[in-house]
C-alpha cells in the first residue's frame, strides 16, 4: 500500500525540530524535555512519505541545518554546566539528539549523491576533503572549506572495522565515534597525531596519514585556551615519541582494561588526557562526563579485558564543555554500512544484557585466536597468512581477547551483508535507505530465522 505524500515539506520539518531544540530552556527539566521531543520527531521521519527527487534537490540545504543544529547546540555546553543544567538525563538527551541528527544528514547526504557506493579497491576521500558536501564547518565556518588544523586540536574518528563499532556501542550512551588523537604542529609547520592504536600502542603520524587511513566520519574539536591546547599536543607528542625512540625502542602498549587511573598503558582517549593533564599541572582532568559501563552481563567485558565501570569513551569528546566542535566530516558512500553496523551493535547488546547472550567458541576460533596470537612476533609476510580475521595482533593482546575480535568480525559481517542486499534493493526501488525500526526488525527476523543463534552469538 502506497503511503499518502507528507503535506509539508522536509525542510520545513527540520526547520521546526531545530527550532525546538534550540529553544530557551530555564530548568533542567525542560531542556531535557525539548532535546528529548527533538530527537524523537527525527527518529520518527519517514523519508517514504516524501519525493526523493525533492529531497536530493533540498538536501545540502537541510544538511547544513542539522549540522548548524549540533554545533550551536555544544555552544551551549558551558553555560549550561555553570546554570547546573547538565544533568545525566540533559547529557543523554543531548547526545542522544546529536547522533539521531546526525544520522539524518548522513541520509540526506546519501541521497544527495544518489546513494553511490564504493567501488572496487576504492577508498574513502581523505578526511575533510571529497565533493559531496562531505565538511560542514561551524555555522562562523563556510561549509565546504578547508579546515585549518590548530596545534591541540582533538579528532575524533571512526573507521569501518566491527570492532569500531562495537567500541562506539560500548557505553550506557551510543556514539558514532571509536578512536581519538591530538594534533601537535613543530617549529617548521609540520603536524602529526598522537594516538594510541589496538595493535601498536601509542603512536605518532604525520596528520595526513591519519586523515587518509580509510575513515567513515571524523571531527575537528578545538579547546578554548589555544595556548593550554599547544602544550598538550607537544607534550604527549614528546612523551610518546621518547617511549619509541629511547631503550629498546618498545613504546607505550594499549590498555584494554579502560581504567583512567595511572598512565603505564594507554587506550585512545586515556592518551587525550594525559596530554590535557600534564599541560594543565593537572588541573584539566578529561573527561568531564564520564561513560558508564555497566552491563548486567559482563561477559562481553571479560573477554576483551575491560575492567572498568566508567571511562572516557571517545564519544564523550562530544558534549565536552571546554572545546567548540570545529567542523565535521563523513564520507557518504560508507555512511549506510556505519550505520548497518551501528543498529547491528544495538541488537547484539541488547542481547547480551538483557537475555544473557554469549560469544560461543568453536575449535577454529580457537585455532585462529591462537595463530593470531602467535602471529605478532612473526615476520609480516606470516601475519598477511590470517590478516582477512586479525590483521595485526600486540604480543600483550589475550588470546581470549583475539577469539572475542575475531568472532565479534565474523558474525557482524555475516548480518551486515545480509542488511546491506535489503538496503541496496530498498534504494533501487524507492531511493530511500532503510529506517532504524525496519533494520533492527530485519536483525530480529534473521535470529529468529536461525533459531535464535546469530554467528557466534548465543543464549547462554
Amino acid at each position: 500500500m502506497q503511503r499518502e505524500p507528507s503535506r509539508d515539506t522536509l525542510d520545513r520539518v527540520f526547520e521546526a525540530i531545530r527550532a525546538t531544540a534550540l529553544s530557551h530552556a530555564k530548568s533542567a527539566r525542560e531542556l531535557d524535555a525539548n532535546l528529548t521531543s527533538a530527537a524523537r520527531r527525527i527518529a520518527s521521519v519517514d523519508f517514504a512519505q516524501y519525493d526523493p527527487h525533492e529531497v536530493a534537490r533540498r538536501a545540502h540545504g537541510m544538511m547544513v541545518g542539522l549540522s548548524d543544529m549540533r554545533m550551536l547546540l555544544r555552544d551551549e555546553i558551558a553555560t549550561w554546566q555553570r546554570k547546573g543544567l547538565m544533568t545525566r538525563e540533559v547529557q543523554k538527551a543531548l547526545r542522544d539528539l546529536i547522533r539521531i541528527s546526525r544520522y539524518a544528514t548522513d541520509m540526506l547526504g546519501e541521497i544527495a549523491i544518489g546513494h553511490r557506493t564504493l567501488g572496487d579497491g576504492e577508498r574513502t576521500w581523505r578526511a575533510f576533503s571529497g565533493p559531496d558536501f562531505n565538511t560542514l564547518g561551524h555555522p562562523s565556518i563556510p561549509s565546504g572549506a578547508a579546515v585549518d588544523f590548530e596545534a591541540g586540536d582533538v579528532l575524533l574518528m571512526r573507521g569501518m572495522a566491527a570492532n569500531s563499532g562495537a567500541i562506539a556501542r560500548i557505553g550506557d550512551v551510543d556514539s558514532q565515534y571509536s578512536h581519538v588523537g591530538i594534533v601537535h604542529t613543530d617549529r617548521r609547520g609540520r603536524q602529526f597525531v598522537t594516538e594510541a592504536l589496538i595493535e601498536d600502542g601509542a603512536v605518532v603520524k604525520p596528520l595526513d596519514e591519519v586523515l587518509s587511513e580509510g575513515l567513515g566520519r571524523c571531527v575537528v574539536f578545538r579547546h578554548k585556551d589555544a595556548s593550554l591546547a599547544a602544550r598538550a599536543g607537544a607534550m604527549i607528542h614528546d612523551y610518546v615519541q621518547r617511549s619509541l625512540t629511547s631503550g629498546m625502542g618498545r613504546n607505550i602498549v594499549y590498555d584494554f582494561s579502560m581504567e583512567l587511573k595511572g598512565y603505564k598503558r594507554l587506550f585512545c582517549s586515556k592518551l587525550v588526557r594525559q596530554a590535557f593533564d600534564m599541560a594543565s599541572d593537572g588541573k584539566v582532568l578529561l573527561p568531564t562526563y564520564k561513560t558508564s559501563l555497566f552491563m548486567k552481563n559482563r561477559d562481553f567485558f571479560n573477554r576483551i579485558g575491560v575492567t572498568a565501570t566508567e571511562t572516557f569513551a571517545p564519544g564523550d569528546m562530544e558534549i565536552e564543555p571546554d572545546f567548540k566542535m570545529v567542523a565535521e566530516w563523513a564520507d557518504y558512500r560508507v555512511t549506510s554500512d556505519l550505520r548497518l553496523i551501528d543498529l547491528t551493535m544495538d541488537r547484539f547488546f541488547a542481547w547480551m544484557d538483557a537475555e544473557q547472550y554469549r560469544f560461543k567458541e568453536t575449535l577454529a576460533v580457537n585455532l585462529i585466536s591462537g595463530l593470531g596470537r602467535f602471529a605478532s612476533i612473526l615476520s609480516p609476510d606470516a601475519k598477511t597468512l590470517i590478516s582477512d580475521v586479525v590483521p595485526k595482533t600486540p604480543i600483550h593482546m589475550r588470546r581470549r581477547t583475539i577469539a572475542t575480535i575475531v568472532m565479534l568480525h565474523k558474525t557482524t559481517q555475516t548480518v551486515v551483508e545480509e542488511l546491506r542486499r535489503h538496503e541496496q534493493s530498498r534504494k533501487a526501488e524507492t531511493g530511500r535507505p532503510l529506517h532504524p525500526t525496519e533494520v533492527w526488525a530485519l536483525i530480529e527476523a534473521i535470529r529468529a530465522r536461525e533459531g535464535g543463534v546469530v554467528g557466534y552469538l548465543a543464549p547462554a
